[in-house]
This record gives C-alpha cells, structure tokens and sequence, in this order.
C-alpha cells in the first residue's frame, strides 16, 4: 500500500471515528508504529489532524479541506438522494454546468439515463465517470489543475466556463451562511462557482445538510442568486422561512 492511500484511510477512520491510536492503526495496516507516527506527522502538518498521546484526533476546523478521494465517501446516502433530487430536475437536451465537488460526481451518475445532455465540467473526476457515456456533449474547461482536488481551476478555466450559456448550473459549496451566503475555502473554487452562476439561466445548489449555519474563508454567491436548493433533509423552519423570502425553491 502506497504512504498517500494509508494517510487517506487513516483520514477516513479519523472521518467516522474522530480519533485513532498508533498501535491500532499499525495493526491494521501491518507496518511499524513509526511509520505510522509518520503518517500522522504529515496529516497534522497539512492541518488535518492533531496529534495526542499515542494517536491523533480529527481537526474539526472547518475551513480545513479533506482530500477529494476521502471527501466523496462522506454521507454517501445523502449524496445519492440529492442527486436523485437533482436529476429529476434536468430535461432531456439541456445544457448543463457541474461544478468540480464531490456531490457533482453523484449528480453526473445519476443523469446517465437522460439523453442529448450537453455538461460543461471543470471536475476531473466527472469527466471520467462520462466517459463511457454515448450521445452527449462532454466539454471540459481545461485549466491548471489543482493537486488534490482533481479540479480544473484559474483564468484559462474560468474564461472557458464564461464562454457559455446553460439552462442550469449544478453546484455545491463548503459553507452556506444566511448572511455571507454560498462560501468556499479557497478563491479559486470560489471564482469558478461565480463564473458558472453568471453563466447559467437557472441556478441549482446542491447542499448537505451539515453545511448549514458554517462559514469558510471566500464568497462564492449570495442566497438570492440561487434559484433551488436541495438538500438532504428538511431545513430548520429559521432556513425554509429565509428561502421562500428570497423566492428560493428548497428540495429534500
């Protein structure tokens, strides 16, 4: 097993669990505690997790990413309803943006059915899942490629996206905050949401739950741009009375 697919499960197990043990954790993967202090060394450093005694806990900070491949296994039921949600949403022929998130994937897997869909993606990973997909458009909006995330990002991609114009964008965001609104933790995921909202006629926010009430490092939108938003389960009364004052449509 390569050191980067170990870290990954131990940020797994440090997902569901919130904390691990050294010697469990060299049990499990039949290597020496050392090396596993090592591991945890390199995630405390990255900021994913603080060391304890003879372990690690998760870091609860929440403008913290976690790496794509960890990331797209949290709340997978979740993930699939939204994307059940969201699909039902799309006509046949549409012209669509996904964002690069982990919840897009599951929106591009659950449109398979639909036919003569157009997807402009900057997601690495979506453009793999459609790959083996007959009768669509597939274009991708190029760009740098940002390590880790498996996303297309920068001037190169976003001069692509705004080179468009989709019945809808499909997009999640980090943190979803009644006065900020839509924020991300890095500019430049921030930046490619923006392109896609001003380029789209319908805008469609797919959000877990958990993302409600938080807060990350950069603005991606405001409430008011967002036309739907579907969820995972049913917002607090506080949310679904913010939504029908701003005209919002709320799916879960």
């Amino acid at each position: 097993m390569l050191a980067l697919e170990r870290r990954n499960l131990i940020l797994e197990k440090l997902q569901a669990e919130k904390r691990v043990v050294v010697s469990e954790l060299s049990a499990l993967y039949d290597v020496s505690e050392e090396t596993i202090r090592r591991d945890l060394d390199k995630l405390e450093k990255e900021g994913l997790a603080t060391k304890s005694y003879g372990g690690a806990v998760i870091n609860e900070d929440y403008s913290i990413d976690l790496p794509f491949n960890v990331r797209k296994n949290q709340n997978v039921v979740g993930k699939q309803r939204m994307a059940e949600i969201t699909a039902s949403m799309v006509e046949e022929g549409d012209h669509i943006f996904l964002d690069a998130s982990t919840t897009a994937v599951f929106v591009a897997k659950a449109l398979k059915e639909k036919e003569r869909l157009t997807v402009i993606t900057n997601s690495v990973e979506i453009l793999l899942e459609l790959s083996d997909v007959s009768g669509w458009n597939i274009i991708s909006t190029g760009g740098a490629m940002k390590e880790g995330y498996l996303a297309f990002l920068g001037s190169r991609s976003e001069e692509a996206i705004r080179s468009y114009y989709a019945d809808k964008a499909i997009f999640s965001c980090k943190a979803l905050d009644h006065e900020w609104g839509l924020m991300e933790s890095k500019d430049a995921f921030a930046s490619s949401k923006k392109c896609m909202i001003e380029s789209s006629r319908e805008k469609i926010l797919v959000i877990d739950s958990t993302k409600f009430d938080q807060t990350a490092y950069s603005v991606a939108g405001k409430l008011r741009d967002v036309d739907v938003v579907v969820t995972d389960r049913k917002p607090s009364d506080k949310w679904l009375s913010h939504f029908e004052d701003l005209g919002i449509l709320c799916k879960y």
